[in-house]
């Protein structure tokens, strides 16, 4: 299958070459203001830049990790790539976790804790190049990582591969070498088998959709990029005591804030940045509740209007790292209700998103 998009600043081709998901099913596309990479593929699946539902998100990651090989020796170590897939890294550690006991979930993060963080490295055609990656708080997650004969890493694409190496690769320099078997895990792998080739003869991909694009670029001058590249704890410090994933989890608690819905009341959850997998727990005990649910997040991702892109807010992030985020794709009238989900304190959130929204804002941790 061919694809053939036309861009501001380009024409993007796509060669599908294989798939459990159709393209129209899984992405949309936009243009990025980045002039590092002008396109993207907008994911109608992983609830960040377009209101899905939590259903759809669970079947996107559980037939994700239906992909992974089951007699994967143990222990094995999850990592989900900030901020896109933590959620998406979280469904697919708990969906391995559903018939083996040996699993740990860690996240990368581009806000990092007053705690030993394990590895740095770069994403580097990103709007945010830096990432680390912490380690676990527990001796016994610890012990666990260090004994880890698989390891799967999980974003929401592959181009080249390069991040996931970069990512290993700091991983071998901290003496994490023991790896038996390495799962490069994406929704879409365009890397023509790159993504596994770069992380060895150990490696294998798995994904909802493969084949390669090519970028043909026009005259357009470059877009200007919102200062969004910032890696710091910011104003607001986490409590590890309520951590969900950065310092390394097994088990996942769902919050769900004795909310109560009524049959078929449209409901939106929205998380903040990379505060997403608690969110989406929330979203997907109210869906099953019977509400009509849709889950997204705000994010430091900087898209222009257009294409999959239909409506934008521009906001401060609410950690006070002096970054503008966004939120896309939100028509608060289509909601009967919003809620907006936050780690730090819900005083720290856009106080002109909270207008526009009319939300109630829920504090995780008070």
């Amino acid at each position: 299958m061919q694809i053939n998009v036309a861009l501001e600043q380009g024409t993007l081709n796509l060669t599908i070459a294989s798939g459990t998901h159709s393209p129209d099913e899984l992405f949309g596309f936009a243009q990025r203001r980045n002039p590092k990479r002008a396109f993207l593929f907008v994911s109608k699946v992983l609830g960040r830049h377009i209101p899905v539902s939590p259903a759809v998100m669970r079947n996107a990651t559980d037939t994700l990790a239906a992909q992974i090989p089951a007699d994967l020796p143990g222990p094995v170590v999850v990592i989900g790539m900030a901020e896109t897939a933590i959620a998406m890294g979280a469904g697919v550690q708990q969906a391995l976790s559903r018939s083996r006991d040996d699993t740990l979930y860690l996240c990368t993060t581009r806000h990092p804790l007053d705690l030993p963080i394990l590895v740095e490295f770069c994403e580097e055609h990103s709007h945010a190049t830096q990432q680390v990656l912490h380690l676990p708080q527990h001796a016994a997650d610890v012990k666990l990582l260090r004994s880890a004969r698989s390891l799967v890493l999980v974003d929401d694409e592959a181009s080249t591969g390069k991040t996931f190496a970069n990512l290993l690769e700091a991983l071998q320099r901290v003496g994490l070498d023991q790896f038996e078997h390495i799962v490069a895990a994406t929704l879409t792998d365009w890397s023509g088998g790159a993504a596994a080739a770069r992380l060895g003869e150990r490696a294998i991909a798995v994904s909802l959709l493969s084949g390669h694009w090519d970028w043909q670029a026009n005259d357009a001058p470059p877009p200007e990029m919102p200062q969004v590249d910032v890696l710091g704890t910011g104003e607001w410090h986490a409590n590890p005591a309520n951590d969900w994933g950065r310092l390394g989890v097994r088990q996942h608690q769902v919050a769900s804030f004795d909310i109560n819905v009524t049959p078929g009341e449209r409901i939106l959850v929205l998380g903040t940045g990379e505060f997403v997998w608690p969110p989406f727990l929330l979203a997907e005990y109210l869906e099953q509740q019977g509400a009509t649910v849709h889950f997204s997040a705000t994010t430091r991702s900087p898209i222009a209007l257009g294409h999959s892109i239909q409506h934008r807010y521009c906001l401060h992030d609410n950690y006070g790292q002096g970054i503008p985020n966004f939120l896309y794709n939100v028509v608060p009238e289509n909601y009967d209700r919003i809620l907006l989900c936050s780690e730090p304190p819900a005083h720290l959130l856009d106080k002109e998103l909270v207008n526009a929204l009319n939300p109630t804002c829920l504090e995780f941790y008070p």
